[in-house]
């Protein structure tokens, strides 16, 4: 099974995702995960990519293609793979189909989850994390036993600069001009289906499941 899940921040990809993978123990990649490990482990791309990252500077796109190709040609990926919010432009999804096509495979499924954005809002600017046990809660779906306090540890919960409503509002309008047009792109390939993510985690996972079925 080899999957694209496809949506802007908050829409719970992710967590579906990670949920899938265990499922049908493919793994799940993302391109966070995926520049975190190289850097660890410093391999060659690793190590140029680490190079922006301390600058300051976007990892550019040839580097991120890069790790996707070494992560889809490892014997982990032989049965499949769920990538997470990779591609992110057309361009990038033009070299995802050239490096499947090296491989004579093609993509299955690609699934766009969507909500309203108004949820959207609510639900990432309403995270709350801890700074000591990296703890992370909700006001409204995970509130800790005390307002603003941490329910492991005692300390004081912060809400990250990127969580806040007018940053939130910010990177969805960046999402809507970059990543949007990947819609359209894997609709005229016949490869897009829509999931409604609203709705409780399991319940949203049912959906999926019987979706790819």
């Amino acid at each position: 099974m080899r999957l694209i899940f496809l949506g802007p921040p908050g829409v719970g990809k992710g967590t579906q995702a990670e949920l899938l993978a265990k499922k049908y123990s493919i793994p799940k990649l993302s391109t966070g995960d995926l520049l975190r490990d190289a850097v660890r482990n410093k391999t060659p791309l690793g190590v140029e990519a680490k190079g922006f990252m301390d600058r300051g500077e976007l990892v550019p796109d040839q580097v991120v293609i890069g790790l996707v190709r070494e992560k889809l040609e490892s014997r982990e990926c032989e049965n499949g793979f769920i990538l997470d919010g990779f591609p992110r432009t057309v361009p990038q999804a033009d070299q995802l189909t050239s490096i499947l096509k090296s491989r004579a495979a093609g993509l299955d499924r690609v699934i766009y989850f969507w909500i309203p954005k108004e949820e959207i809002v609510t639900r990432i600017s309403g995270r709350r994390s801890c700074p000591k046990c990296k703890s992370v809660y909700h006001i409204h779906s995970v509130p800790p036993k005390n307002e603003g306090i941490c329910d492991g540890c005692g300390a004081e919960l912060t809400q990250r600069m990127d969580d806040k409503p007018d940053t939130v509002e910010s990177r969805l309008s960046v999402y809507q001009e970059q990543t949007a047009p990947l819609i359209e792109y894997y609709k005229s390939k016949n490869l897009l289906s829509e999931l409604d993510g609203s709705g409780a985690v399991h319940d949203v996972q049912g959906q999926l499941i019987a979706l790819l079925s």
